[in-house]
């Protein structure tokens, strides 16, 4: 039975999930999870997307793009393709490192756009890494509340989430 295409309009807001193959460690050090950072900077320069959240976890990523001109799928490939041949060159691994097909939440921006920051931001958190969501390294909260290392790469779009607090 074929798989049913992806809905993809300029604009649309994705809550994207992609997993290690066979629930495998896809970030194994520090430089792992700085190459998937600086991977999804030169896509973002590349394919000028919204990048409102994300969350890199030992096996698993959750992002929260929205599209502007390029489709979410040429985006995802691009991603997962460089992030898997660096790994698979580093740890002298071949095929493939996610599991099948990325997981795509089409969402409203408008309703849920918050909600989506904070469910990814929790991650961590209610997996059990860590007991305060700000210790956790790898998310864009840190972005948020302190300018971090997603910051300071340009990785994440933050106005758009803070307007929804205040002006200023």
């Amino acid at each position: 039975m074929a798989r049913k295409p992806r809905i993809e309009y300029e604009g649309a807001l994705y809550h994207v999930i992609t997993r290690g193959n066979q629930r495998q460690r896809v970030f194994k050090d520090i430089e792992d999870y700085r190459r998937y950072l600086k991977i999804l900077a030169d896509y973002k320069v590349r394919y000028k997307y919204a990048l409102y959240a994300y969350v890199l976890m030992s096996n698993h990523v959750h992002l929260l793009i929205e599209t502007r001109e390029t489709p979410l799928s040429k985006i995802l490939q691009g991603i997962n393709q460089s992030y898997t041949m660096y790994f698979n060159r580093k740890y002298g691994t071949v095929g493939h490192l996610f599991q099948g097909r990325y997981k795509a939440i089409l969402c409203d921006k408008d309703g849920y756009l918050l909600s989506l920051v904070k469910y990814i931001h929790l991650n961590p958190m209610r997996v059990g890494v860590v007991k305060e969501v700000d210790k956790y390294p790898w998310s864009s909260h840190r972005v948020y509340i302190e300018r971090g290392e997603g910051e300071r790469m340009g990785i994440v779009d933050t106005e758009q989430v803070l307007g929804m607090f205040s002006e200023n």
